[in-house]
């Protein structure tokens, strides 16, 4: 049997120590299945005294990353400290000393992966990253690998559990943004500074790894279209229910004739598919391939074991493939390196899709035909309508409208004509509607 494989880790917070004893834990399952042990013989964190509390005596727990990194006896070392600065110092210290790293941090990758990668392949090291995208569930190796005849068209996924949670209590409980957020701090999903979570900017950092390897593109994260759920009202989630559909917040790549889509933000899906009765803080994600159609991954999408269990899942692959032929390695992002290609990616005004209206109105005939005359000057045809019983204090009502497919740029204009109206007495609120049959 071949020698173990000596691991240092670095961070030793929730996944770090959930890494730490789903290792020890599965050693035994794990050995037989790799045909070596894979050993945490050393950790850094700031918290000397709390890592002792927890690791064996063989494990050596030091205050400082660079003492992992400088030890010649380390293999691979797994980053778990999170954020772009002293994150990156650690990874691009460890492979320029030969070492293997295994990453759960998304921002990093998507800002700087392709210098990392890059680098990687220089010093033939290999990076791990399964982690960094939707917890445990397997979606990177799904499509880099799993999904690797395919042509993959789409993919659009639920990949934030914190929105998640937050777009099911306003649906389920006609909550506030504001109430459902208390909650989710209250309850450990939301940090205490949500902005990432709730700005969709995490959800895209995840999108342009996926879009990375679906497609053989550089990570395309800075041309990413990003919004938010702040500006949701638990309103438009009961009126999207009398519709028929659901509102969530989800991360679509796409491939088109034109370039590729890679956008983040608020979408009406039908009640009937399966990602619309994806509840609370799980995460799950749509494939469509040429080959094998449609396929969904869904379970938990952060959390100390979930995580360290795609993050041992990397270091299983780092142990396989440490004696492959270099050139034989899985690539980083799917494709060799000398085929990545450089398509465009597309402006949120070139996108097209179908589109929910929310519309404040004066309470008066011909309000209605002329908000729709304005529509079909953009050859904007009308799906479906609600109108609201009016209010008898202030003379208002509200129009729901739902469109077929227009350009998102089209889309924009027929809207600011529509604001013009004096009868239109509200921002006019959007939300993008997306068919995934």
């Amino acid at each position: 049997m071949l020698k173990p494989m000596q691991i240092g880790l670095i961070g030793f917070g929730t996944v770090g120590s959930g890494t730490y004893q789903l290792l020890k834990r599965n050693q035994h399952q794990i050995q037989r299945r790799l045909g070596r042990a894979l050993h945490i013989s050393m950790v850094a964190d700031l918290d000397v005294a709390k890592v002792k509390a927890v690791v064996d005596a063989d494990c050596k727990v030091v205050s400082d990353a660079q003492d992992i990194i400088s030890n010649p006896d380390i293999d691979v070392v797994i980053e778990l400290i999170g954020g772009y600065g002293f994150a990156l110092e650690v990874v691009s210290k460890a492979i320029e000393a030969g070492k293997h790293v295994v990453t759960a941090n998304k921002a990093l990758l998507a800002t700087h992966g392709e210098t990392i990668f890059e680098s990687a392949r220089q010093q033939q090291c290999m990076v791990g990253f399964e982690s960094s995208v939707a917890g445990g569930i397997p979606i990177i190796k799904v499509v880099r690998e799993g999904l690797a005849a395919n042509q993959i068209e789409w993919i659009a996924g639920i990949i934030n559990g914190t929105t998640n949670f937050i777009l099911t209590q306003m649906h389920e409980k006609s909550w506030t943004f504001a109430q459902a957020l208390e909650q989710a701090q209250s309850l450990g999903y939301a940090e205490a500074d949500p902005t990432f979570d709730i700005e969709g900017i995490d959800a895209a950092h995840k999108c342009s790894l996926l879009a990375a390897i679906a497609y053989g593109i550089p990570i395309p994260f800075s041309h990413a279209y990003v919004e938010g759920i702040t500006q949701l009202q638990s309103k438009d989630m009961q009126f999207a229910a009398q519709l028929g559909y659901r509102i969530k917040l989800l991360g679509i790549a796409k491939r088109t004739d034109t370039g590729v889509e890679v956008r983040v933000h608020p979408c009406l899906i039908s009640e009937r598919s399966l990602i619309a009765n994806v509840e609370g803080a799980m995460n799950a994600v749509m494939v469509h391939s040429d080959a094998l159609g449609t396929s969904m991954y869904y379970g938990k999408g952060a959390g100390g074991e979930p995580t360290a269990s795609a993050v041992i899942a990397d270091l299983i692959d780092i142990a396989r493939m440490a004696s492959t032929d270099v050139a034989n390695r899985i690539p980083h992002l799917a494709f060799q390196a000398q085929s990545i290609e450089s398509p465009a990616i597309l402006d949120i005004e070139q996108v097209t899709t179908c589109n929910y209206l929310r519309i404040a109105v004066a309470d008066q005939s011909g309000v209605l035909a002329s908000i729709t005359s304005i529509l079909a000057e953009h050859s904007i045809s009308v799906d479906a309508m609600l109108q609201q019983p009016a209010d008898s204090t202030s003379k208002q009502t509200e129009l729901i409208i739902l469109t077929h497919e227009a350009k998102e740029g089209v889309m924009n204009q027929a809207i600011a004509k529509i604001q013009t109206l004096s009868t239109v007495l509200m921002p006019v609120v959007r939300i993008r509607k997306e068919d995934f049959n």
